[in-house]
């Protein structure tokens, strides 16, 4: 005898999986997180470009005001636009592709119109040395970044002693240089991770939001095709039955009729609770429903199971997979018998559904084929459970699914 087998064992709840009947609506959460305010990324630039501007008008207005020429003002504004757009377009910019080169060429850049200009304007261009040594922090590693940092502070200190009123600073002169500089820097460093942390923090609810819908629709469409497939092919089958007691039993085929006119209903009520998350299904109703569309097949049937009243999660994923097995019983087999047998074992619940009849075209079908298996060794998996399949070649085939009794509190 050979036997394929496939088994889906479970490692707890997977992240982002919730349970089937906690009445959660995944499409509630992707609302929710499609509400984060567009506004966040915008507000955490303002508030960058604020303090930017800030210090460009600081600096601006102190050379206009003591140069008094046009060529100087005009070449102030220039020099600050220039710092702010690099600042803004490459070293704060979430975006921004950063690399090595680029990264360089941008300090490079900005240290030229750091320094460069105090030699016109004097000291009052130190304020901008804050700028670049908060781009120095943002850019590089902290194993660069702060070495960079202290060549800064030692050149801006050399522009005050030697560029100042006196050949000798005063020890306050140079105490206010460098606090000023590293509160710029500290300032530049925090806003600019500040916006990359909102752009980061605001992508990946987008990405939780895109997930959340994509996991609401896997869900509707295992609910979907695990609780209509066994009403759709029940009706079916009595419908074709009906057709034929027609003429001469029509006393039983109204009696069927009135079965088609339950399964409708019962179907109708399957499709509002896909709709609205919530399922909870009986395992002596989905055995009751067995009965019928095996037998309205012809199919002799005989179900089997303890006393114990099963319900919550364990009986709703035990009437989901005898659901599910019975259909594939009626779809995908001439079965002549079937055996369903409910038993607690060793603080487990093992549902067994063994029919015959499993071939096509001569030969045994995978049994891990279609969405159906896979759907249920998801369902049994997540209450710490095992589904497994087996096909045998005298066509005679095995559904066996494992559940743990303490899964019911779950």
């Amino acid at each position: 005898m050979s036997i394929a087998s496939g088994s889906a064992r479970a490692a707890g709840e997977n992240a982002g999986e919730r349970p089937e009947t906690d009445g959660t609506n995944g499409t509630e959460k992707a609302a929710q997180a499609l509400w984060l305010p567009e506004i966040a990324p915008r507000v955490a630039n303002s508030i960058l470009i604020s303090v930017l501007t800030g210090i460009s008008l600081n600096a601006v207005i102190g050379i206009i005001f003591h140069s008094g020429t046009f060529w100087r003002a005009v070449g102030t504004v220039a020099c600050v636009l220039c710092l702010v757009a690099l600042q803004l377009a490459y070293v704060s910019r979430p975006t921004a592709r950063k690399t090595w080169q680029r990264t360089t060429l941008v300090l490079l850049a900005q240290a030229v119109l750091v320094w460069a200009p105090i030699f016109v304007f004097g000291p009052r261009w130190h304020g901008f040395t804050g700028l670049l040594a908060g781009s120095v922090l943002v850019l590089l590693p902290a194993v660069l970044a702060w070495p960079l940092v202290g060549v800064v502070l030692t050149t801006i200190v050399f522009f005050e002693l030697t560029k100042g009123a006196n050949l000798v600073a005063p020890l306050y002169a140079v105490t206010y240089i460098i606090v000023g500089t590293m509160i710029t820097a500290l300032v530049i460093y925090g806003l600019s991770r500040l916006v990359q942390l909102v752009s980061d923090l605001h992508a990946a609810r987008h990405e939780l939001s895109r997930m959340a819908v994509a996991e609401e629709r896997l869900r509707f469409s295992r609910d979907v095709h695990d609780l209509l497939g066994l009403s759709l092919s029940a009706i079916t089958l009595k419908t074709e039955l009906t057709n034929r007691l027609l003429d001469d039993h029509p006393e039983r085929a109204r009696k069927e009729l009135e079965d088609m006119l339950v399964m409708s209903r019962r179907a109708l009520a399957d499709v509002r609770m896909v709709a609205s998350g919530k399922r909870e299904l009986s395992l002596d109703e989905e055995c009751r429903q067995a009965q019928s569309a095996l037998s309205a097949a012809e199919v002799d049937v005989r179900i089997e199971r303890d006393d114990r009243e099963l319900d919550g999660p364990v009986g709703t994923v035990l009437a989901t997979v005898l659901r599910e097995g019975v259909t594939n019983v009626l779809r995908h087999s001439e079965a002549e018998w079937c055996e369903i047998s409910v038993r607690d074992l060793d603080g487990k619940v093992r549902l067994v559904i063994a029919n015959d009849g499993v071939t096509v075209n001569g030969s045994s079908p995978a049994p891990n084929a279609g969405n159906g298996i896979r759907n249920l060794s998801h369902r049994v998996s997540r209450l710490g459970g095992e589904l497994t399949v087996e096909t045998e070649p005298d066509g005679r085939y095995l559904l066996r699914a494992d559940v743990p009794l303490a899964a019911a509190g779950r």
